[in-house]
């Protein structure tokens, strides 16, 4: 990182903290920057003098002006990227399904087949009993008596 670079960002961090002090300081009658509130709102020369609001207004505008100059400060000192495949998985050709069966038809289990072993999944056993319910046949309702 080049020094201009860490000067600015300190100086972000900076606005940010004052911006945050000026902001927790002002009253919180909802007349801030004219909305709402009493009727000296940005437009009077109450208002508009008001150092908070001009405070924060300032802040506010510093605040981003920094972020868009850093954020183009850090896309002019990158250099193309290129993509690491070395944590790519690789194919597995021992007992593995070939990868065109995966986009095939799902075929349905038997419904007396034995249940997977157990494995570290807590809702493991809840999902074997919701796909057990939806295999089994419905009961049979009777339809509601008439009076």
């Amino acid at each position: 990182m080049s020094s201009l670079f860490t000067f600015i960002l300190v100086l972000q961090a900076l606005v940010a903290a004052v911006m945050i002090g000026v902001i927790l300081m002002q009253k919180s009658e909802g007349g801030g920057l004219g909305v709402g509130g009493s009727p000296a709102g940005l437009l009077s020369a109450r208002g508009a003098a008001d150092f908070m609001t001009r405070a924060t207004t300032v802040l506010a505008t510093t605040f981003v002006a920094l972020s868009i100059l850093l954020a183009a400060m850090a896309s002019v000192g990158r250099s193309g990227s290129t993509i690491d495949t070395s944590l790519s998985k690789t194919a597995q050709t021992s007992g593995a399904a070939p990868a065109s069966s995966l986009t095939g038809p799902a075929q349905q289990a038997p419904a007396n087949a034995a249940p997977a072993p157990a494995s570290d999944d807590p809702l493991a056993a809840a999902a074997a009993a919701a796909a057990s319910r939806e295999a089994a046949p419905a009961p049979a309702q009777a339809p509601p008596a008439k009076k």
